[in-house]
């Protein structure tokens, strides 16, 4: 069985992603001092306890699934972290000199796509981090929200709304990333122009997503209702039959001639007079 398990609904697993790079192998073991950080690593900020369990795994276990390296090209001598940093991190903090590794051949697109399946299919990204490496598949290589759902196995509107919280404000965005509000708060929080005043009153108050829905809506700007100029022509027959009659009259007619007159009367005089003019000329 392979190391690399692949999780359904994920477009592409590490095992299918290995297969496509050339001459793959399995090194036993490589020195912690050797390997360096892989710059296409999404995930910059790592949970300390969920690292230190991991280091305390580590310690009694060791490493069971290998880390994945490539030849660095800016330090000779040295490995690049493709997939498992977390891994590498709790390996020093364990106090262990080597670690399990595979080694491949990888150009930087591939790197980053590694770097993005592995995160994405254990949820180690916070939202923030998973939609820069999905702008990043599209700015620097190329990709489009179609292609990225498809190669993560994700849907376009999940990728779409991801990439949507890149647009707030930069406090929000650290609030995301620290864990300070949800995806699901920040989401409602896009396109407002006061998002940031809006984020710490959920933080504050401790909202659920629904009670931050209710406060968003309280500050979102009433439609303008677009007003309809009257025709000139009926605008004369309105002042015409008002003149007449003294009574205060409206026609309205839509686009295919069909329409109503409305006669607004303020009391019974008024009524009867409207009936008798009708009854004496129809």
């Amino acid at each position: 069985m392979s190391i690399f398990k692949q999780k359904k609904g994920l477009g592409r697993g590490l095992s299918s992603l290995i297969g496509d790079t050339k001459n793959s192998s399995i090194k036993n073991k490589i020195s912690i001092s050797e390997i360096v950080r892989g710059k296409f690593q999404p995930r910059k900020i790592f949970n300390k306890t969920s690292l230190e369990e991991l280091s305390n795994s580590i310690r009694e276990r060791g490493v069971v699934q290998p880390i994945i390296v490539r030849k660095s090209e800016q330090f000779d001598d040295k490995y690049e972290i493709v997939a498992g940093e977390r891994r590498w991190l709790a390996s020093q903090n364990a106090g262990l000199n080597e670690i399990p590794a595979v080694v491949i051949e990888a150009d930087d697109i591939k790197a980053l796509e590694f770097g993005i399946v592995e995160n994405v299919q254990r949820s180690d990204l916070n939202p923030v981090e998973e939609a820069t490496g999905y702008k990043r598949l599209m700015d620097q290589f190329g990709y489009d929200q179609d292609k990225v759902g498809k190669f993560i196995g994700k849907s376009r509107a999940h990728i779409a709304n991801c990439l949507r919280l890149l647009s707030l404000p930069k406090e929000v965005i650290y609030m995301i990333e620290t864990g300070k509000i949800t995806q699901g708060h920040a989401k409602v929080l896009v396109g407002m122009e006061n998002a940031n005043l809006l984020a710490k009153k959920i933080v504050e108050k401790k909202l659920s997503v629904r009670q931050a829905e209710n406060l968003v809506n309280l500050f979102k700007k009433p439609k303008k209702i677009k007003l309809i100029s009257k025709d000139s022509n009926l605008k004369e027959l309105e002042d015409i039959l008002i003149n007449k009659l003294g009574i205060r009259v409206s026609i309205k007619n839509t686009k295919n001639n069909s329409g109503s007159i409305s006669f607004n009367y303020k009391d019974l005089d008024q009524l009867n007079k409207i009936i008798y003019i009708l009854k004496a000329n129809y």
